[in-house]
Order: structure tokens, then sequence, then C-alpha cells
């Protein structure tokens, strides 16, 4: 069984920063894409940004030049720092991670308002 656990979400203001982290553990040793969704209230969930394996990442447009996504294949964690924050990317915040079948966790709330 795996498990994916995020930490980092919080309030901030407009322009601030934060960073997010996953930590997957379980019975899989290594996971082929791991990544960043969310879902703001009333919307559908949105891939935010994913790295595969080999480090080939997928930046959605709305967040490309503000946040960046990194991974640790030997640890089985994922991080997004987030910069130039904006109130629209008020959203909870789920990290996945994919192997025969996707894996997700439960998400972390972000709030950027003053």
């Amino acid at each position: 069984q795996v498990q994916l656990v995020e930490s980092g979400g919080g309030l901030v203001q407009p322009g601030g920063s934060l960073r997010l982290s996953c930590a997957a553990s379980g019975s899989i040793s290594s996971f082929n894409t791991m990544g960043w969704y969310r879902q703001a209230p009333g919307k559908e969930r949105e891939l935010v940004a994913s790295l595969t394996t080999g480090y080939s990442a997928n930046t959605a447009n709305s967040v490309k030049g503000r946040f960046t996504i990194s991974r640790d294949n030997a640890k089985n964690t994922v991080a997004l720092q987030m910069t130039s924050l904006k109130p629209e990317d008020t959203a909870v915040y789920y990290c996945y991670a994919t192997t025969s079948r996707w894996h997700w966790g439960k998400g972390t709330l972000v709030t950027v308002s003053l």
C-alpha cells in the first residue's frame, strides 16, 4: 500500500511564497511520474506540474515562471516551490505519484489572501 503525505500549505499574502512537500512511502520502491494537482472551490481538479523519473517536466501555463517542481527519486519525494502567489492560486493541492495506477495524497490547503 502506498501513502502520500503532503505538507507546507497555509495562508500567504499575494506576492508571497510557499513550498509544498510530499513524501511517498509504502510497498513501492519507485514511481514513474510524480507531481501536483490542485482544485479550487467550485472548479475541477487541474494539473499544476509533474516530473517523470527522468526529470521531464510538465507545468501548467498559469504557473510557469512562478512555480518550480522538483523530486528526489532516491527518497520518493516531490516538492513544489511557489513564488509570486496570486489569489487565484488558492486551492487544495494534491500530490500524486504513478506506478501501474495513480496514487494520491489527501491534499493541503493553500490560501492566498490579504
